[in-house]
């Protein structure tokens, strides 16, 4: 569950965000002023810090500034009603994240936090993983430790490829681990997740006023990977102009927000990934050649999950020393006859799947032996393998949401958060397979 720290003066406001994030999954705590609200950020070490700029004592410039030095990698939020130009330029100097201008809305106060989440979490979790957490012994999962190895060093984009679940983000991570870029921020767009509409601001900022909803200023995440390394997921899902906006940015080192008039300088290394061919997206006219040749310097493909299933005890073994590690689970282990019902098993979602998987075991067997049985039961039917193909893949989206929820105990905003969606989306497949909350 990510934790929000609301730092107000104002006893209504700090109540008004707490119903708004706690209804939405989030654990919030609250501090009255600056100086208090920087003490409980370093002892709790929130995901997100909610920071108003005007209080009585230590104002939110003066708190933002020791964070800044104290919890460089905590993205702050500042919120005002009488900001000036000048203050929202010394927020930005000090590191800030976003601005939000009061009176807040619901949709804004979440989508920022939202992306300050991720943020959050991409930096820690670039931060954890080295070249030997891509686990697997096979010949192929050993050429991609050797390529990620030959590619960290430099500055060369690299385009990973492979199906989705496979681990694409956790090499993007890896490489700059191991890149000399490692101290400076990791920051991930999955395009797909992202509104057509609202791409370019989320890629490169915006203006105040550039467009309806935008009541400040705002740093896209090309600025935000400014000296680190930028993850564009999903990158086939951009728009034309989101792809010109792209490549210009790579051939200049330049990025303009929207609604901006002035170029802004960026040092950022751009990693990109697709599960798609998009040397078929060229030649249908949905991407750019220009910008795949810019994208695809150092090639890396992710074998899946079925074609290197020797690879299953070591992957076994690695997600469930995760699972006892960060859950405190106790998993349980797999005879041979439950190991050979995972190597039945084709692993449609492949890794990120059997993460799942993993992860029930351990909360409904712990500590226990299981056999064939108990692991075929949370497997999905293999008695469909005959259906048509749009029923399949209902029933197997479906099950993956079903999976999602009860993992959150029917929070829907943390399951759409566990699938790497958006809340509405997940709404909309769940209505249309009729699933209930």
């Amino acid at each position: 569950m990510p934790a929000v720290l609301v730092v107000d003066d104002e006893s209504n406001i700090r109540r008004m965000l707490r119903g708004l994030l706690e209804d939405e999954g989030y654990r919030v705590t609250e501090a009255e002023d600056g100086g208090a609200g920087v003490e409980r950020a370093v002892t709790e070490d929130p995901d997100v810090v909610l920071m108003d700029l005007a209080m009585p004592r230590t104002d939110g410039l003066m708190a933002l500034e020791r964070l800044s030095e104290r919890a460089p990698d905590l993205p702050v939020v500042m919120m005002s009603g009488r900001a000036t130009l000048g203050d929202a330029v010394e927020a930005t100097r000090l590191g800030a994240f976003h601005f939000l201008e009061k009176p807040l809305t619901p949709e804004s106060v979440l989508a920022t936090v939202s992306g300050a989440v991720e943020l959050r979490r991409a930096r820690a979790g670039a931060e954890r993983v080295a070249i030997d957490d891509i686990v697997g012994p096979s010949s192929a999962m050993a050429a991609v430790r050797e390529r990620i190895r030959q590619a960290a060093p430099t500055d060369s984009r690299v385009l990973v490829t492979g199906e989705s679940g496979t681990g694409k983000e956790l090499v993007a991570a890896a490489i700059h681990h191991a890149s000399r870029r490692r101290r400076g921020p990791f920051v991930r767009v999955n395009s797909a997740a992202i509104p057509r509409e609202l791409i370019e601001s989320e890629m490169f900022g915006h203006e105040k006023g550039a467009f309806t909803g935008a009541s400040a200023r705002r740093r896209g995440r090309l600025e935000q990977a400014d000296g680190g390394t930028l993850f564009l997921d999903e990158v086939a899902d951009l728009s034309a102009d989101a792809q010109a906006k792209l490549l210009r940015a790579l051939e200049t080192g330049e990025i303009q927000r929207v609604g901006g008039t002035r170029p802004i300088p960026v040092d950022v290394r751009v990693l990109a990934a697709t599960n798609r061919d998009l040397e078929e997206q060229i030649a249908e006219g949905g991407f750019r050649d220009d910008l795949y040749y810019r994208l695809n310097v150092i090639p890396i493909r992710i074998p899946p999950l079925r074609d290197r299933l020797e690879d299953l005890p070591a992957l076994v073994d690695h997600l469930d020393g995760r699972l006892r590690s960060k859950q405190g689970l106790d998993p349980p282990s797999l005879d041979e006859a439950g190991m050979a019902a995972l190597r039945r098993y084709s692993w449609p979602g492949n890794v990120r799947e059997l993460a799942n998987i993993c992860e029930r075991l351990a909360i409904l067997h712990p500590g226990e032996t299981v056999d064939a049985g108990a692991v075929e039961a949370l497997l999905p039917p293999a008695d469909r393998d005959q259906a048509p193909l749009t029923e399949r893949l209902d029933d197997y989206e479906r099950w993956q949401i079903e999976s999602a929820l009860s993992a959150a105990a029917g929070n829907v905003a943390e399951a759409a958060r566990s699938l790497q969606t958006d809340r509405a989306n997940l709404y909309r497949r769940m209505k249309r397979l009729g699933i209930e909350r």
